[in-house]
């Protein structure tokens, strides 16, 4: 916190001002977020007691216990399902990457004796030339499709 300081005065930052801006805008969202609890409070005990006029109050009781329990169900799936999709996305980006310094190791260590060769520098420099192209190319679209 000492370095910030003067790195900040450094660049005009006021940072009596911009502490003095995130302390207000904590408390205002924790006031916002409080009666908003206090609301949804006030919407479920509303509807508990309509609800028990129509079945009766234990019967309420058991379908609101039967909701609530479904919905942290259907939240706690969401976030596995999410969770092996970010992981799976990682894994992907690990291989490939990994796939990609391998190529380019062995073609790195392969250089030099493949330069040595007269028909290497005659046919194959230009195929390659034209495979690089090529592959450079198509992975340019690839990414706009994403």
């Amino acid at each position: 916190m000492h370095l910030l300081v003067p790195l900040a005065a450094l660049f005009g930052i006021e940072v009596e001002a911009i502490t003095e801006r995130v302390k207000t805008t904590i408390i205002v969202n924790a006031v916002m977020i409080v009666l908003a609890l206090a609301g949804l409070s006030f919407l479920v005990a509303a509807g508990f007691f309509a609800l028990s006029d129509i079945v009766g109050a234990i019967y309420a009781a058991l379908i609101f216990a039967a909701a609530f329990l479904l919905l942290a169900l259907a939240v706690y799936l969401g976030s596995r399902i999410g969770e092996g999709r970010r992981r799976r996305a990682i894994a992907d980006k690990r291989r490939s990457s990994e796939t990609g310094a391998f190529v380019t190791t062995a073609a790195l260590t392969a250089l030099p004796v493949l330069l040595k060769s007269p028909l290497f520098r005659t046919i194959g420099l230009p195929a390659a030339a034209i495979a690089a192209f090529l592959l450079v190319r198509n992975s340019g679209d690839k990414d706009e499709q994403d």
